[in-house]
């Protein structure tokens, strides 16, 4: 919303109710000209006695009601007597308490706040203030006044008051002529703002569009961007048209500046079949280390099992189980070498060819970890193996570092203690969690990747399991066989047909695979909401928020996730007056809602049932809303085993999960999964897509929609091609 669609609050600041340290959101006491207001938004350091000048928005909050939301906030210090007393008393200066404060105003009167930050001799008039304290209270006044004068800067060009606590803690006191010598610094990871707006900001400034600051800056922009799409790397000529054509500029002034940050190591260029390819120094640094790491343990494997056809046929024997040939050939790959991929799609025993090797492993008295990308994922592992998986993440034990950045304890100096490490649901796997890995991996220790080739490659940058295949360098065994009792799942074989571009069978009605046939949004929307509120409950017993998944290719329209989410909650848990609500920009949270955490916060702590206690709630994670603090201010969700305690600013990374997109119910698997079938972005509509979502489904699949939309998703085998060194480095270290 622009400026001028704002209102204007303006006022002192007579209490701050509440207050997180974290992120500065706030809820302030306001008294404007004699008339007590509540205000609510993110501030930094705002303290009792400050003059606010506040843009935004009067709402009405269900508890409290009416409430002054501000998006951007102007903040000056306080200029008259009573206001200065009022703020020094609250104890905004570090060493000035009450008594100090109204000794300070009696004496100075409103040139006191000037006196402390330019006179600090003169504070020695006061009683009981030496020369060495009144030294401190004006260094410490000078500090807060430095940080208030960037944040003034700053709120000229709508740099948020988040943004600014980042500017500050990087830059300090040099911010503003920091920023003005080059305002793209402001793009730095650790702040984070966006080109376009680091790019009005130099507008502002005067700076020429061929500015060298702002070359570089658009080129790590184009770059850095396309990491979001999945890849590690882009060919050098390709960057250089890209980011010539989005800053309107020549290709010779992008190529020069190009060419300065590779030899400057800003940039990295490997050449790969004569193309330059061009790399972000961390992600260059894990696809190589990948490879190394790999063609090391293909050096040096572990030594073979003895007797591994026979521990084979003993464990056959002890299960009743006849093994086809080609999972007999990945379980004595297991046990002769380090180094297995095991792939291959629904119902080709994957499952009881992973068991097998665990249980032959630990026969041998080999220490197994067993490990999978998401929290679902590892309990899912553990449940169909018997033994305990964790989450990568946990498994290499992650902290934050000073920049609040995610590290592993577990890693090259302190490895992991195990003679084999099992990773299930590769295909999720990005590229620096696999580094990760391999860093903690002991040599000698055996290592057996899991996971389906034709699913959807990982949210983040990479193309892991996909490389490691194509290189041909590690030895991979896809399992094809679909098992009798597979056979007779329609799910099963359905996702089968469609790898192979074949149209699934959608007339029966006797089995686990539907095809509702809808040729209207509105009423494909109807339709899936009756499913998820009372018709599979009825037929089936099914629960909406343990059994149901809704599951749609994007975020958008009628059909989208958002959309969708908002009608099912109507339906299943809809408003009830007198309960407590979370008003979210995009959603309103209830008791018993179906959510979703949406970005990994390794600090949020947990407690589980058992008492035991953690922390760290991550991208994926699926729980229930259990209970909401008076007035909205957090709440209290479950996620499975474990109770998370949210602040109301945690909780602007939950929504809710009825619906979600088919990348975020990668390695969870679900009891009926609905999904409509409407065409919409091509990008959206393609075969592994699809693939992934029908191979979600544990009991029941239900498509509702269009058969032609079907079909175009079936045709388009268009997977979603990524830029990515470590099949190449791989293959070089064959050589």
């Amino acid at each position: 919303m622009s400026e001028e669609q704002l209102l204007e609050l303006r006022g002192s600041v007579e209490d701050v109710v509440y207050r997180n340290n974290q992120n500065g959101y706030s809820v302030l006491t306001m008294n404007c000209d004699g008339i007590a207001a509540t205000a609510v938004g993110i501030m930094t350091d705002v303290n009792i006695g400050d003059e606010l000048r506040l843009l935004g928005n009067w709402k009405i909050h269900p508890g409290y009601g009416e409430q002054f939301s501000f998006e951007y906030a102007e903040h000056k210090m306080p200029s008259t007597s009573a206001s200065i007393l009022k703020y020094l008393s609250s104890g905004a200066v570090k060493g000035v308490g009450r008594v100090t404060a109204r000794r300070l105003v009696e004496t100075f009167g409103e040139n006191t706040l000037d006196i402390m930050q330019n006179q600090p001799d003169r504070l020695t008039e006061i009683k009981r203030i030496s020369k060495s304290k009144a030294e401190e209270i004006s260094a410490e006044i000078n500090k807060i006044f430095g940080m208030k004068e960037v944040m003034l800067y700053l709120e000229k060009y709508h740099i948020s008051a988040l943004e600014s606590v980042r500017i500050w803690k990087r830059f300090r006191d040099n911010a503003v002529s920091v920023i003005e010598e080059n305002p793209y610094v402001l793009c730095e990871p650790s702040i984070a703002v966006s080109f376009e707006r680091a790019d009005g900001i130099a507008a502002a400034l005067g700076r020429p569009g061929d500015d060298p600051f702002r070359v570089r800056a658009g080129i790590m922009y184009v770059i850095t961007y396309n990491t979001g799409n999945g890849h590690t790397c882009l060919p050098l000529d390709k960057l250089i048209t890209v980011a010539s054509g989005y800053l309107k500029l020549s290709q010779e002034i992008v190529s020069s500046a190009a060419a300065e940050m590779i030899s400057e190591g800003a940039l990295v260029v490997a050449e790969t079949d004569g193309r330059n390819f061009v790399f972000l120094p961390e992600l260059y640094k894990s696809e190589s280390y990948a490879a190394d790491r790999l063609e090391l343990l293909l050096k040096f494997p572990p030594e073979s099992i003895t007797g591994g056809e026979m521990a084979l046929e003993e464990f056959e024997r002890s299960r009743n189980i006849e093994y086809a040939s080609l999972q007999r050939k990945a379980i004595l790959q297991a046990l002769t070498g380090g180094l297995l991929i095991l792939t291959g799609g629904p119902g080709t025993g994957k499952t009881t060819t992973l068991n097998a090797i665990i249980e032959i492993y630990k026969n041998c008295g080999l220490k197994v970890l067993l490990a999978a990308p998401t929290g679902r994922a590892a309990q899912r592992m553990t449940e169909v193996t018997g033994f305990e998986a964790k989450t990568i993440h946990r498994l290499l034990e992650v902290e934050w570092d000073n920049e609040d950045r995610p590290r592993f304890v577990k890693n090259e100096r302190n490895l992991l203690d195990c003679d084999a490490l099992i990773l299930d649901e590769m295909s999720m796997v990005d590229i620096s969690l696999f580094e990760s890995a391999l860093r903690a991996l002991p040599l000698g220790c055996r290592l057996i990747m899991v996971g389906d080739s034709d699913q959807l490659p990982s949210v983040g940058p990479g193309n892991v399991l996909a490389d490691l295949i194509a290189s041909e360098r590690i030895p991979a065994i896809r399992l094809t066989e679909i098992f009798r009792q597979s056979m007779k799942s329609l799910i099963v074989t359905n996702a089968h047909r469609i790898v192979r571009g074949e149209m699934p069978e959608i007339t029966r009605t006797d089995s686990d695979f539907f095809f509702k046939a809808v040729s209207e949004k509105q009423k494909i929307s109807e339709d899936i909401v009756n499913l998820c509120s009372t018709r599979l409950k009825k037929a089936y017993g099914y629960d909406i928020i343990k059994d149901i998944q809704v599951l749609c290719p994007g975020r958008k329209g009628e059909l989208g996730v958002t959309e969708l989410n908002k009608k099912i909650q109507q339906a299943v848990n809809p408003r009830v007056e007198g309960c407590e609500e979370i008003r979210l920009p995009v959603y309103t949270l209830r008791c018993g809602d179906k959510v979703m955490h949406t970005r990994n916060n390794y600090e949020l702590y947990w407690k589980r049932d058992d008492g035991s206690e953690g922390a760290g709630v991550f991208n994926g994670d699926i729980g229930i809303v259990e209970s909401i603090e008076k007035g909205g201010m957090g709440a209290d969700i479950r996620f499975d085993d474990r109770i998370v305690s949210y602040s109301r600013d945690d909780l602007l990374n939950v929504e809710l999960a009825y619906a979600t997109t088919v990348h975020k119910s990668q390695g969870n698997e679900f009891n009926a999964v609905v999904m409509p079938m409407y065409y919409g972005a091509p990008q959206l509509y393609y075969r592994n897509l699809l693939y992934t979502a029908v191979t979600r489904a544990k009991n029941l699949l239900i498509l509702v929609g269009n058969v032609s939309t079907l079909k175009k998703m079936v045709d388009n085998n268009k997977k979603t091609g990524r830029y990515s060194g470590l099949k190449d480095f791989l293959k070089k270290g064959e050589l």
